[in-house]
């Protein structure tokens, strides 16, 4: 309208129930009125306009109605002025005012046309805003019934909180509530719209939990919103406070509203946005009648979680309620569906298993030395080889031992010649003499080659060289019992299984296992459990037993540290202990610490 009319100012007033008007909106400048001033007939030119139902045009500048408007202004004063009233189907809905012409000519009958002819068009944008409002109250007051039946429907205090912050969210444009309960003396952040797993101490909801608990000192309800850099509140320290929480958050609007009864606080219920003007008077009055039904079903709802046991007994309450529900061949069908479930888990034998983690011990190893001191001179085999029992692994410096096996020999055959001779001379006694040094010098001889044999280091099994670099051992110098190779023998493995201090009762020699490692996921070993560790080592604080099986390794797959998981069988139980045992266990043992008997 100011544009076309090319005017100072253009007013518009709506009619309200009470048949005032209100100044609804300004465009331009008037200092004579303030937007949200009111008039009633008589009050004013607009009023009067409002109960004639008639344009008004003042051309003049000295007409006495424009002076009492004009009263105390000294600058911008009024000196040309039209009112057309403004009429939907028969009805006055408004006022529109057209303020003195910018070239400062005053206003013609040509322009209070033009004027009424807006005005014409202005009555359906507004009729049809009108029609928008009533439709976005109609959704407005349909959400609220729906959140009303959501958190009335129930006294689950967490399907209540959830139903307060996210069911308004189909009409309120806010972008995140929440709700804080008053316990144990304080106020705890309980519900964030948008999150069913809650840690009030994480950064992105520690400022909606300190704006909340500040809440805690109010009375009625508070909207707090950032224009600018103006906060709207008359005390310092609430501008203080939000100036602080929009900076941290980025919002720019905060509505908290107080949850009380007769009987005290209940909580602090908020929203929060990025626009300051998130909220309508539509809004602000939904959030009012959902205050006051959450009050009453937080209220309801922490009563009744105040009934002893209520928690155990809910759910057996909700199953019996839909089972009751159920038709009548449901009702059967599911009758005897339990009573088969009961007799397979109290009949039904099924294999009880008890499962460890696995690594695999050598069955056999060899610790090889020397007997005697001695320096390394060869050795025959690499790390990995495969030997049989006696192949030669090594050799030390023999020389000596020679040297000693060639003078045994050399005696030997000396004394046995002498003897030839004194029997070839009838001489009996010097015979016998050779005959015994003979005897002896076999004996050396047969020392001195043993002595000579063990120069030789030997596999005393058959197995696989375990020493790395076992060849760089050549000229080392080895004493006397001193070990420098080990013989792993695979072809029968040894596999601790670690078991559970609660299931080492069931283990026994003589049971079956079966083997998964880590290196072979697709096989599966199968052994006996040879011996149960008669001593218990502690794992994680926790008793752990190990069970041994045997198993066959043939093409020696497994080594010495490999993981994996194993399964022993124990026997057959009823499926009933299979299933149930472990937290059957665990319910006697508390049971019998609190009672004894």
């Amino acid at each position: 309208f100011k544009e076309i009319l090319e005017c100072q100012a253009v007013n518009v007033w709506l009619l309200q129930p009470d048949e005032s008007l209100v100044l609804m909106h300004q465009a331009g400048t008037d200092p004579t009125i303030q937007e949200g001033g009111t008039q009633k007939a008589g009050d004013g030119l607009a009023g009067d306009v409002s109960d004639s139902g008639e344009t008004l045009l003042i051309e003049s500048p000295d007409d006495e109605r424009l002076a009492l408007r004009n009263a105390g202004i000294e600058e911008g004063a009024i000196f040309s002025l039209m009112v057309a009233p403004l009429i939907d189907r028969g009805s006055l809905v408004g006022v529109v005012e057209a303020v003195n012409r910018q070239d400062g000519a005053p206003f013609d009958e040509d322009e209070l046309f033009a004027l009424t002819s807006l005005t014409e068009t202005a009555v359906g944008a507004l009729h049809n805003a009108s029609l928008l409002m009533a439709e976005r109250k109609v959704e407005i007051l349909e959400a609220l019934v729906k959140t009303s039946g959501e958190i009335t429907s129930t006294l689950d205090m967490d399907r209540v909180l959830q139903a307060i912050v996210n069911g308004p969210a189909t009409v309120v444009p806010y972008e995140r509530a929440g709700i804080a309960l008053d316990e144990r003396g304080g106020i705890q952040l309980k519900a964030v719209s948008g999150t069913t797993q809650l840690n009030a101490d994480e950064p992105q909801y520690r400022g909606m939990r300190d704006i909340l608990r500040w809440g805690a000192i109010l009375k009625e309800p508070l909207l707090v919103a950032q224009h600018g850099d103006e906060i709207d509140s008359d005390r310092e320290e609430t501008r203080a406070k939000f100036r602080e929480y929009f900076t941290e958050t980025g919002m720019r609007a905060c509505y908290i509203i107080p949850l009380a009864d007769e009987e005290g606080r209940v909580g602090i219920l908020g929203f929060e946005s990025s626009d300051p003007d998130f909220l309508a008077e539509a809004h602000l009055e939904m959030i009012q009648v959902l205050a006051s039904q959450a009050t009453v079903a937080l209220r309801n709802a922490s009563l009744y979680k105040e009934v002893p046991l209520i928690g155990v007994l809910q759910p057996l309450f909700d199953r019996k309620k839909k089972f009751l529900a159920l038709d009548k061949h449901r009702r059967v069908a599911w009758v005897v569906g339990a009573a088969a479930a009961v007799l397979f888990l109290l009949v039904f034998p099924l294999p009880l298993r008890v499962t460890g983690d696995t690594i695999v011990a050598p069955a056999h190893m060899a610790h090889l030395g020397t007997e005697f001191e001695g320096v390394i001179s060869s050795v025959y085999v690499r790390e990995g080889d495969a030997l049989k029992k006696g192949a030669a692994i090594a050799g030390l410096e023999d020389w000596e031992y020679r040297s000693a096996l060639a003078a045994a020999k050399a005696k030997y055959e000396s004394a046995t010649a002498q003897m030839d001779r004194a029997l070839a001379n009838n001489d009996g006694s010097e015979a016998g003499i050779q005959h015994a040094q003979a005897d002896y010098w076999l004996a050396e001889v047969n020392r001195a080659q043993q002595r000579l044999n063990r120069t030789v280091i030997r596999s005393p099994i058959d197995g696989v060289v375990a020493t790395p670099q076992i060849e760089n051992f050549v000229g080392h110098k080895l004493k006397d019992g001193e070990s420098f190779v080990d013989i792993v023998d695979n072809s029968q493995a040894l596999v601790d299984v670690a078991i559970d201090g609660s299931d080492a009762g069931l283990l026994h020699s003589g049971q079956k296992a079966d083997l998964k490692f880590e290196s072979f996921p697709e096989r599966t070993y199968r052994g006996q459990v040879i011996v149960v560790s008669p001593q218990g080592v502690f794992k994680d604080n926790e008793p752990i037993f190990f069970a041994r099986v045997g198993v066959t390794n043939s093409d020696a797959a497994l080594r010495a540290g490999m993981q994996g998981r194993g399964k022993i069988v124990t026997g057959s139980r009823s499926a009933g202990v299979v299933m149930f045992r472990r937290p059957a266990m665990w319910i006697w043992a508390r049971l019998w610490s609190w009672f004894g008997w």
